[in-house]
């Protein structure tokens, strides 16, 4: 039996990073597509919370137009049209990186992070913006990462944010979320500012060298490792009524 993969993004339907995707997975499992009508870039995690669900149509064999962002995208799929949950949730080819901050208020990462919460492995997948609007490499390398998904499997609560260089070298790095300085615009690479003594490479060092960028981020925004010394200083609070 085929896998069910759902693809997703936050550039709209007719995108074509997304269709550069349906390419590219085509050979490892069924794939359905359900992507904004329109595009939907920098809407974060926003969700539709009237009573009822947004609207949706057909756009083609095995693929849906949302009236709603991207997460409202995975909703709507694992809600109401998919028959059964998808073994992998995809967001992307993201016409341009999402990095550092940017992810913040990414559609495209926050499309895989709604994944997550719904239980459901996810990757989300960005390119260096080009107006060749050529993504079949970043396709066929997130084609390969899926392979190992599916096989391997995503810890709990991650998903994997995935960047494709302007210029690839040929390797893939793990790495961990940077932090830019200055304006943000993640259509060019920036150095980042933080990274020098840890071991992982930063998102944004790791394609600056030309690397494929693979950041585990997790949905527990806590920040464990303040969790004692905040205790102590709340302990000593006085409160007076």
């Amino acid at each position: 039996m085929q896998s069910e993969i759902l693809l997703t993004n936050d550039d709209g339907i007719r995108a074509a990073g997304l269709s550069a995707l349906e390419t590219a997975l085509s050979s490892l499992g069924h794939i359905t597509t359900v992507a904004p009508d329109r595009e939907m870039s920098a809407n974060s995690h926003r969700i539709t919370v009237h009573l009822q669900a947004p609207h949706y149509y057909s756009a083609g064999k095995n693929r849906f137009a949302v009236e709603g962002s991207p997460a409202d995208c995975v909703i709507l799929a694992c809600d109401r049209i998919l028959k059964q949950l998808p073994a992998l949730v995809i967001s992307g080819v993201n016409h341009g990186l999402n990095l550092g901050g940017d992810i913040n208020y990414s559609g495209t990462v926050s499309a895989a992070f709604e994944a997550a919460l719904q239980g459901l492995p996810a990757i989300a997948v960005s390119s260096f913006f080009s107006n060749k609007e050529d993504y079949s490499d970043a396709a066929r390398v997130t084609a390969r990462i899926a392979s190992q998904v599916l096989q391997h499997g995503i810890p709990p609560d991650v998903v994997l944010n995935v960047n494709y260089p302007q210029s690839w070298n040929g390797s893939v790095r793990l790495t961990r979320q940077g932090r830019q300085c200055g304006p943000t615009d993640s259509r060019k690479s920036r150095q980042s500012v933080i990274g020098a003594n840890h071991t992982l490479m930063t998102d944004l060092e790791a394609i600056a060298a030309g690397y494929v960028s693979v950041s585990p981020l997790h949905l527990d925004r806590t920040a464990h490792s303040h969790v004692e010394r905040l205790t102590d200083w709340l302990d000593g609070l006085e409160w007076s009524e």
